[in-house]
């Protein structure tokens, strides 16, 4: 996922968002706890997507807020 496609989305694409990487970092967990993991990779990926996502929606909070 990049970091310009999440620009282009609005902030409720990016919180609809946010809840399915959390879901999926939910789930490689447990698949981990469990040992039924087949990519321990993905679970770095997922995070840092999260991060992605996370520091967009405070981008466009903070411009939302300067704008006013």
């Amino acid at each position: 996922m990049d970091a310009k496609e999440l620009r282009d989305k609005t902030p409720d694409q990016l919180r609809e968002e946010l809840a399915n990487l959390k879901k999926e970092a939910f789930n490689l967990r447990f698949q981990q706890a469990t040992g039924q993991i087949e990519s321990t990779s993905r679970m770095r990926s997922v995070k840092r997507d999260v991060a992605r996502v996370k520091t967009v929606l405070n981008e466009k909070a903070a411009q939302a807020a300067a704008s006013e």
